[in-house]
């Protein structure tokens, strides 16, 4: 039996990448635009998740950002639909989210900010993107519909409270779960304690010693990702390094695979919303595919587990 229409369509909604690949993609770089204030102005903590964004019960955060004695957050309200930039002093812009070029965006972001008295540079380019385009100068990706952009967001609910379940089960060192807007993904990361081999980098616009600091230690991560070059939404789980056998492992549920050209375990989207129990078997796949790097790697599974 299949989950009911309404349970369908509100709490795991349909998101198939075609329909709004546009919207994506330009909502893509404005969260990077948003991420880079933050990038330049929050303090260095490892593994780059002082960058990263956070799921709210309207949108997107990126939590209290220090400047100078001062402190500002910026806020995706993806019901209204706003941008909402708050800082301390109680004054607040709001900024539509409505169709309109990247290079618009970054300008209001941009005035907005010194209309608060705040004045923050960042770099211009985007991260992780190929043939990246300034922002400043990006206006080739002016797509926004609120409604796609809602049924994202309602998405990132689920899995955001699904990970956090997750993330509760570990005792050691696990990161937060949080939207790093550089693919874009939410994801949840492990950690054995253990170092890892340098990473090999290659990354499109980004440095290879960010990557390093990213992946400075052995990690176990699971994540959701809303799609892209044709591809649709799934979860995924991968493991830097990743072990010998990992991709042969045997994994729950029966819908997940190993992704020979992403090199990682995925589950479609689709699959999770049609089922019957898509909490239990998102859970499932976190927990097989941790298993397969935990003891394929010798993690101290007695010490680092609840």
């Amino acid at each position: 039996m299949q989950m009911t229409t309404a349970r369908s369509d509100i709490s795991w909604p349909s998101l198939p990448y075609e329909k709004w690949k546009d919207t994506l993609a330009t909502l893509h770089l404005w969260l990077q635009v948003i991420g880079k204030v933050r990038l330049a102005q929050a303090p260095m903590i490892n593994h780059w998740w002082n960058v990263a964004l956070y799921v709210t019960a309207r949108g997107l955060s990126t939590s209290a950002i220090p400047y100078r004695e001062r402190s500002f957050q910026i806020d995706f309200d993806f019901i209204e639909p706003v941008l909402e930039i708050r800082e301390c002093d109680g004054k607040s812009i709001r900024i539509v989210l409505e169709p309109m070029s990247v290079a618009q965006f970054y300008q209001r972001v941009m005035d907005a900010l010194k209309a608060m008295d705040i004045h923050v540079s960042i770099r211009t380019m985007p991260s992780e993107i190929a043939d990246a385009i300034p922002f400043d100068r990006d206006l080739v990706h002016a797509s926004y519909d609120p409604d796609y952009a809602h049924r994202f967001w309602r998405v990132l609910v689920q899995a955001d409270r699904l990970f956090n379940i997750f993330r509760g089960r570990f005792v050691g060192k696990v990161s937060p779960v949080h939207l790093f807007w550089g693919a874009p993904d939410l994801a949840i990361t492990r950690f054995s304690g253990r170092t890892a081999p340098p990473h090999p980098g290659g990354i499109p616009n980004m440095a290879d010693w960010v990557t390093r600091e990213a992946y400075s230690h052995e990690v176990s991560s699971v994540g959701w990702w809303p799609g892209g070059s044709g591809i649709d939404p799934m979860f995924y789980s991968y493991a830097y390094p990743a072990p010998d056998g990992f991709a042969q492992a045997k994994i729950e549920p029966g819908a997940a695979y190993y992704h020979e050209q992403l090199r990682e375990f995925v589950l479609p989207y689709e699959d999770v919303r049609a089922s019957n129990d898509p909490d239990a078997i998102v859970l499932e796949f976190c927990q097989s595919t941790y298993e397969a790097v935990a003891n394929l790697a010798n993690w101290d599974r007695a010490a680092l587990e609840r």
